[in-house]
């Protein structure tokens, strides 16, 4: 059944996630250069286990998902699964130049957005597949609008990230100083009001993965002032509790668990 394919084009959108945290814990932003998506042998250098080429090879599959469904599928949640697919990839482009100074960082908070959109898209597919009411507007609504502000969570999160440009410490911030700083503020006051929201949602499940969220987002914090350039696994388990705090928030939104 197609809609079963809608899991594993979540699944492999998730891991390019996850893919995109190992990058830069391990400093391989900019190992292909600005060069997008392609290098002639990038099959040979995701062989010797370069996460930048595994990342980029995970998105194209995952587009040529998103395009089987919108030609086989035709519906208003695939064309917004299409859509954000090419979001993410132009501005997947775009980030590399915002690692490179070239860009502002607006632009790796808008990518994160849209890679998270792909992510729930195609994963709300599945689920309506079997047999669950979904309203892909709804849900996206709701990411913006208050009580839970999600994708303004996300996106500040990912404007930290390109201020770093990967190379940069936050510093220690009891007085934010500087944009980077002022910008992991913002992205931990959010993420406060993230938490306040999910308590007044009655979102047992999706508190408990915000928690060990912000435990690796602390973890994120310390790794990046302790070594800015290569801060290690930190920030791959920090996207990997994202992306499972938000499959809690479909789950708990839905009544699939309490």
């Amino acid at each position: 059944m197609l809609y079963s394919l809608g899991v594993i084009a979540s699944a492999l959108a998730g891991l390019t996630v996850v893919l995109g945290g190992i990058v830069e814990g391990y400093g391989y932003g900019l190992s292909l250069g600005t060069k997008w998506p392609y290098t002639r042998d990038i099959h040979h250098v995701a062989m010797k286990g370069d996460p930048e080429a595994l990342h980029r090879i995970s998105a194209t599959i995952v587009g040529l998902i998103s395009l089987a469904f919108l030609i086989m599928s035709p519906s208003f949640i695939t064309v917004v699964g299409f859509i954000a697919v090419i979001f993410t990839a132009l501005l997947g482009m775009a980030t590399l130049y915002v690692l490179a100074g070239k860009l502002p960082s607006v632009f790796q908070g808008l990518h994160d957005i849209a890679a998270y959109t792909v992510f729930v898209t195609y994963l709300l597919i599945f689920l309506q597949g079997l047999g669950y009411n979904i309203n892909i507007i709804a849900f996206l609504e709701q990411a913006i609008i208050p009580p839970h502000f999600l994708y303004f969570v996300i996106f500040m999160g990912g404007v930290v990230t390109g201020l770093r440009r990967m190379s940069r410490p936050i510093g220690q911030v009891r007085k934010p100083q500087g944009r980077l700083q002022w910008a992991w503020a913002i992205h931990g006051v959010l993420a406060v009001i993230f938490i306040l929201a999910v308590l007044y949602l009655h979102y047992w499940l999706t508190l408990g993965f915000t928690a060990l969220e912000i435990t690796a987002g602390l973890w994120v914090y310390r790794s990046i002032n302790k070594n800015p350039e290569k801060p290690g696994a930190s920030i791959g388990f920090h996207q990997l509790f994202s992306l499972l705090t938000v499959v809690a928030i479909i789950l708990n939104s839905l009544a699939i668990v309490p």
